[in-house]
């Protein structure tokens, strides 16, 4: 009985799948959903082989009301009302540079509290990104010099920092 089934089947699928695929096409204009819709139609077909029995004329009529029920269901599931189709993709969402603008802002008021020999090393350092041995010679001071000045205005940066809210 299996052959018999799959035979006529094939036979349903042939006779009726492209009319049934136009009809999808022309409910909902995707090509690829109408493929989708035929096939589950052809599947419900399959898992009801008394529909297979039936004649040629009501076959068909309850194909292509599956296939309308399939579309009808479709249209009325969450995914299709809460999905928008678009053939552009959104750009990509980037970073917001507001809280680093603001931790500049911050940044900037903490160091003009600092002394100007503090506050040119850390700009130095940090900003410009040389080493103790290269500020040292930029700005004629001792090594050891930077190094302190750098301790301490680091130091005092921390404080600054606090006294504004930023807590470690």
């Amino acid at each position: 009985m299996p052959d018999e089934q799959d035979q006529l089947l094939r036979v349903l699928h042939d006779e009726h799948a492209p009319a049934l695929w136009r009809y999808v096409v022309w409910l909902t204009g995707d090509r690829q959903f109408a493929e989708d819709v035929v096939q589950e139609t052809l599947l419900r077909a399959w898992r009801r082989p008394k529909i297979l029995d039936q004649s040629e004329t009501s076959a068909r009529a309850w194909l292509f009301t599956v296939a309308r029920n399939l579309v009808i269901d479709n249209a009325r599931s969450a995914r299709t009302r809460h999905e928008i189709g678009t053939d552009v993709l959104p750009d990509r969402a980037t970073a917001d540079q507001t809280d680093a603008l603001l931790d500049s802002w911050l940044v900037s008021d903490a160091l003009s509290t600092l002394s100007r020999d503090h506050r040119l090393v850390v700009v130095h350092a940090y900003y410009l990104g040389q080493s103790t041995s290269e500020i040292s010679r930029e700005l004629d001071i001792p090594d050891g010099t930077v190094k302190s000045r750098l301790h301490y205005a680091l130091r005092a940066l921390r404080l600054a920092m606090q006294e504004r809210g930023v807590t470690r």
